[in-house]
């Protein structure tokens, strides 16, 4: 019963999977949603550029 082997086994290499066929739908699905990230990365850097909405901020009242 003495082994040799000691510590964490190592798991078995899975094999690497095909590429995938893709057919036209598939295609223009992909292209579609890759132009909506780059629409909303270039909306949230003209967001950070501006700031605050509003511009002002928070108004204080004239009463003590």
């Amino acid at each position: 019963m003495s082994s040799k082997q000691g510590g964490k086994l190592k798991p078995l290499k899975q094999p690497k999977s095909d590429k995938k066929d893709y057919d036209e739908t598939d295609l223009a699905n992909l292209q579609k949603k890759k132009d909506e990230e780059k629409a909303m990365k270039e909306l949230r850097a003209k967001a950070s550029q501006k700031g605050s909405f509003g511009g002002t901020g928070l108004k204080k009242s004239g009463k003590k």
